[in-house]
């Protein structure tokens, strides 16, 4: 019992660091800085939920999935680091990617937000899907359904910052939001560079042990 406790603790505090719900709600406020409270509801319950599904289908079938596509994590790293480095620069230069159309041209923009870059690469990114591959496999079903069961909780725990966000908007205004919203492009830009190295090196690292 001493242990399983032990292992639930250590798997929330996993993905609470990797997840960051204080700071990934600074990049949902500026994300969804021009949008209604109902609309920033939607965006906040599908990215959440789509971040969901894909870390409980890595922590059930990751080491299946990753073989029957191909996919390295290292990959995967380069991949979302270039996507996030890309959202992070236009919001640092004030711009509006294609993810951030106004709503009246692209009735579909709610669902590019939610589902990327928030869900992916932002809550279920490399690192995010590599520790849920780690502890499930780290025991038998037990341990997966405690993977699960701990990234739901935190799931639950990052909509309730999302939705405090909101308070955070009304305070600073619009100068201010404009200023956390570049700051939080130049963090975005930063993140994805770091998610760019760690793939590059891992990529490297494969390729001498598959050489050597």
């Amino acid at each position: 019992m001493h242990d399983m406790i032990a292992h639930t603790l250590n798997v929330f505090l996993g993905f609470f660091a990797i997840m960051n719900p204080v700071a990934n709600t600074a990049v949902f406020i500026g994300l969804t800085s021009d949008d209604s409270s109902y609309t920033k509801k939607l965006i906040a319950l599908k990215a959440l939920l789509v971040a969901f599904c894909i870390v409980s289908a890595f922590a059930l079938l990751g080491n299946v999935i990753f073989h029957m596509f191909g996919i390295t994590l290292p990959a995967l790293r380069i991949t979302g680091g270039v996507l996030v480095f890309l959202i992070g620069y236009n919001m640092l230069n004030g711009e509006r990617s294609k993810m951030h159309k106004p709503r009246g041209q692209d009735q579909s923009a709610d669902d590019e937000v939610a589902i990327s870059p928030l869900a992916v690469p932002i809550l279920a990114g490399p690192g995010t899907i590599a520790t849920a591959i780690n502890f499930s496999s780290a025991g038998g079903w037990s341990e997966t359904l405690i993977t699960i069961a701990m990234f739901g909780l935190l799931c639950g725990i990052t909509y309730g910052f999302f939705r405090g966000g909101e308070r955070i908007v009304s305070t600073l205004g619009k100068g201010g939001l404009n200023i956390v919203t570049r700051l939080m492009g130049l963090i975005l830009a930063v993140i994805g560079v770091q998610m760019l190295i760690e793939g590059v090196a891992g990529a490297v690292a494969h390729w001498q042990d598959y050489a050597g």
